[in-house]
C-alpha cells in the first residue's frame, strides 16, 4: 500500500485540505493549513509530498522522521503543519485500511466522551453575556472569548476593566458556566500581570497566552502570583518546542495544535510528556472537520486531556460551517456538551468531495487583520 497521489484543495473560510490516495485506492484526508499562509503550506506539501510518492502509506512514523529531519532546517508553523497534513491523511488511510479508530492504534480509548468548547465573541468582544446564553442554550457548559483589545505595551486600567466586565456579564447571564479567557499574546508581561490579577475572582476555566510563548519565562511567575490555571501552545512545534515549557513549570495545560505541531502521533506524544509532569491538555483547534477529527483521536487516547476547542459557531467561519463539508455530519453533534467516542475506521469523518471541489473553485484569500495601537505602532492581533 504505497502512496500514490497527493491533491491539495484551498477551501473557504481558511482551509486547506489534502487528499492522499493509494496505489490500492485508498483515501485518507489531512488539514494542513497554517491559518493565514495556506499557499505557503500547500507549497511545502508539494515538495514534501513529492519526496514521499512511493512511500508505504501505513509507515507513519518512518514518514515524520523523513519529512522532518531530512530537511535539514527544522520546525517552524510552515513546515509542521505540511507535514501534520500529512501525517493525518496516511492515520486515515491506516485506520482505514485495518478497520479500526485511530486512537485504537494509539493505545486504545481511555474515556467514552471528551467535553467541547465555543469561542465566543469576535476579534472585539462585545455582547458576550447574550451570547454565552446561545450557548447554552445548544448544551454548552464551557466557553472561550478573546479578552482584549489590541494593547499597548503599557495602556490605560479601563481596558482591562472592560475585559473584567465581560467576564461578569457571561456568569450572570449563565451562572455555572465554565469560562476560558485568550489573552492572544496581546497583553504584554506588565498589563498582563494587572489583569490575571483582576479575573481571579471569577475563578476562570484557564487564561490562555497570557503573554507570547517565546515570553515563556514569565509563566512561572504568573503562576506564582495566582492561582488561575495558565494555558498556551498553539505556537509550540514538535515535541522539542514543547520540552523547555514543561520543564520549566509555570503553564497548568499545554494546546498543541494537530495541525500545526507535527501531527497526530505528535500531539499523542506531547500529551504524554505534559502527563508526567502533571499537566493536562486541552487541543487547540478553530480549523475544519479534519483538524477536529485528528483532535478527538488524540482526546480519546490521552488521560489527561480534558476538552477540547471546536470552531462551530467561531466568527471565522460565518457562512462555511464545518458541518457542510462532511457526508456524515452527525459526528460532530454535541450532547449535552461532550463529544461520544467515534467509531467509525481512520478519523471517522467522511468529506464530502464534491462540495470540497465545489468550494475550492471558490477558493479564499484569508489573512489576519493587522492591528496598530493608536500611537501607530503595530499591535498583536
Amino acid at each position: 500500500m504505497k502512496i500514490a497521489k497527493l491533491e491539495l484543495f484551498k477551501v473557504p473560510p481558511r482551509w486547506l485540505f489534502l487528499k492522499m490516495t493509494t496505489d490500492d485506492g485508498l483515501v485518507g484526508w489531512g488539514e494542513p493549513v497554517c491559518e493565514g499562509k495556506a499557499d505557503s503550506v500547500a507549497a511545502a506539501v508539494k515538495e514534501l509530498g513529492d519526496q514521499l510518492i512511493g512511500h508505504s502509506a501505513t509507515d507513519v512514523e518512518d514518514a515524520f522522521q523523513q519529512m522532518y529531519r531530512t530537511s535539514f532546517y527544522r520546525g517552524g508553523p510552515i513546515l509542521t503543519s505540511a507535514i501534520s497534513g500529512i501525517e493525518q491523511a496516511m492515520w486515515d488511510i491506516k485506520g482505514k485500511a485495518l478497520g479500526v479508530p485511530v486512537y485504537d492504534l494509539l493505545g486504545g480509548k481511555c474515556r467514552d466522551r471528551i467535553e467541547v468548547y465555543r469561542w465566543i465573541g469576535g476579534d472585539h468582544p462585545r455582547d458576550t453575556g447574550n451570547e454565552a446564553k446561545v450557548a447554552a442554550s445548544q448544551g454548552y457548559k464551557a466557553v472561550k472569548m478573546n479578552g482584549t483589545d489590541e494593547l499597548r505595551w503599557i495602556d490605560t486600567y479601563d481596558k482591562l476593566e472592560a475585559t473584567v466586565e465581560r467576564v461578569a456579564a457571561i456568569q450572570e447571564a449563565v451562572p455555572g458556566m465554565r469560562i476560558a479567557v485568550d489573552f492572544h499574546g496581546r497583553v504584554h508581561k506588565t498589563m498582563a500581570k494587572q489583569l490575571i490579577h483582576m479575573l481571579e475572582p471569577y475563578h476562570l476555566m484557564f487564561i490562555e497566552e497570557p503573554v507570547l510563548c517565546e515570553n515563556e519565562d514569565e509563566f512561572l511567575e504568573f503562576a506564582r502570583g495566582s492561582y488561575t490555571p495558565i494555558a498556551t501552545g498553539e505556537r509550540n512545534f514538535t515535541r522539542w518546542g514543547f520540552k523547555h515549557m514543561l520543564t520549566r513549570g509555570g503553564v497548568d495545560i499545554v494546546q498543541p495544535d494537530v495541525s500545526h505541531c507535527g501531527g497526530i502521533l505528535e500531539a499523542r506524544k506531547i500529551a504524554a510528556m505534559a502527563e508526567a509532569f502533571d499537566v493536562s491538555v486541552a487541543l487547540h483547534c478553530p480549523l475544519g472537520p479534519i483538524a477536529l477529527a485528528s483532535c478527538l483521536q488524540v482526546d480519546f487516547c490521552s488521560p489527561n486531556a480534558f476538552i477540547q476547542e471546536q470552531s462551530a459557531g467561531i466568527h471565522y467561519n460565518a457562512g462555511y460551517d464545518i458541518l457542510n463539508y462532511l457526508n456524515n455530519p452527525e459526528v460532530f453533534q454535541w450532547k449535552d456538551g461532550y463529544c461520544d467516542l467515534m467509531t467509525l475506521p481512520g478519523l471517522g469523518v467522511d468529506i464530502n468531495e464534491a462540495y470540497v471541489r465545489e468550494m475550492a473553485a471558490k477558493g479564499h484569500d484569508w489573512h489576519n487583520p493587522i492591528w496598530r495601537d493608536s500611537d501607530g505602532v503595530i499591535a498583536e492581533w
